[in-house]
């Protein structure tokens, strides 16, 4: 039976997101509409928006829905020119002008107004202290793992993914301040306040919805406690396999799921591959980035040279993970590992 531990590149549609959308499936209208079934359609988009805003600790009018983080980026970020240090996701740097330094795996974050910092990092787990008044926080691998209030943090606008904590793929939201002056880039009948039309994705919004409010359940109730047990457990086993292994963040805050780690002379996607035929789902880094020829920037701006960092393995840990899994990974890691040597 295969084993996925690859849960920050997406994760398991939760139960809860599946039934909203198997619901929202069967109604009609366009949430536009004024008659009986454009309203059907447009309760379930409410709901599901003050769902994610209890769960955020947002207000309702806070929230614009979009097709993930990716284009959430692109409307936050787009002709701002904010500043950003390197370990922020492809979506991001995509906008921002990558001047912040890193020291000790924390970015210097020198003008928050003025600035972009994510909560978590997806290839390390590394987790971000978030200074009052920062502009904008990719928020995406943090929400639902590690607590997060948008009205505490002081940060401007936030956005996320629903599949990053058991949503559908192909959704998302912004949140900020309604009175926010933000251009809208998607012009036309002006849904989402304004912010980003084209009819909702009916389905799609009801699971993320769902979703988070799943997700801000579990966190609460401690669950990503034992996910961080079972990290500890695999990372022993590793580093009592290879005594030359290299923890990225360890000692620091890191997402409770998340193990990144460096086994000099044995290449990143080597290891995937190999995991991969003894049937367990792990990556070297962001999904997003796989397959392409180049080398981690998040890795090379934590100390790494060239050659360690490309011999990266990520292990993210999901709720449902269970100590037998990690076991079971550890041993198959050691085996391939101990051939590599004999060869």
């Amino acid at each position: 039976m295969r084993v996925y531990l690859d849960h920050n590149a997406t994760t398991p549609l939760r139960a809860e997101a599946r039934a909203a959308m198997l619901a929202a499936m069967g109604v009609t209208g366009n949430p536009s509409s004024v008659h009986a079934e454009g309203r059907a359609a447009k309760a379930i988009v409410e709901r599901a928006r003050t769902q994610l805003a209890e769960a955020v600790g947002a207000g309702e009018a806070d929230i614009v829905f979009v097709s993930g983080a990716t284009e959430a980026a692109a409307l936050a970020l787009a002709g701002r020119g904010l500043q950003a240090g390197p370990l922020e996701h492809d979506a991001v740097h995509a906008w921002v002008d990558p001047v912040l330094p890193v020291v000790d795996g924390a970015v210097q974050v020198t003008d928050p107004a003025r600035s972009t910092l994510q909560l978590a990092n997806s290839e390390t787990g590394i987790v971000q202290q978030l200074p009052a008044n920062l502009a904008v926080s990719d928020i995406t691998q943090g929400f639902g793992r590690i607590p997060f209030s948008y009205a505490w943090s002081g940060v401007q606008i936030v956005f996320m993914s629903a599949h990053k904590f058991g949503g559908p793929k192909g959704v998302g939201a912004l949140i900020m301040p309604r009175g926010h002056a933000l251009p809208a880039q998607i012009k036309g009948g002006g849904q989402e306040m304004g912010r980003r039309s084209g009819t909702e994705n009916v389905m799609a919004i009801a699971g993320m919805g769902a979703a988070a409010s799943a997700a801000q359940a579990d966190l609460a109730a401690g669950r990503w406690e034992r996910v961080a047990q079972l990290r500890n457990i695999l990372e022993k086993a590793i580093e009592a396999a290879e005594k030359n292994t290299i923890f990225v963040g360890n000692g620091l805050e890191r997402l409770p799921n998340t193990t990144c780690f460096v086994t000099p002379g044995w290449k990143g996607e080597t290891q995937v591959m190999a995991m991969d035929l003894a049937g367990f789902a792990v990556s070297a880094g962001s999904a997003c980035s796989s397959g392409k020829v180049k080398q981690s920037r998040v890795l090379r701006a934590l100390g790494l040279d060239g050659d360690a960092a490309a011999c990266a393995l990520r292990v993210s840990l999901g709720l449902d993970t269970t100590e037998e899994e990690v076991l079971r990974f550890a041993q198959a890691w050691t085996e391939k590992r101990a051939r590599l040597r004999a060869a």
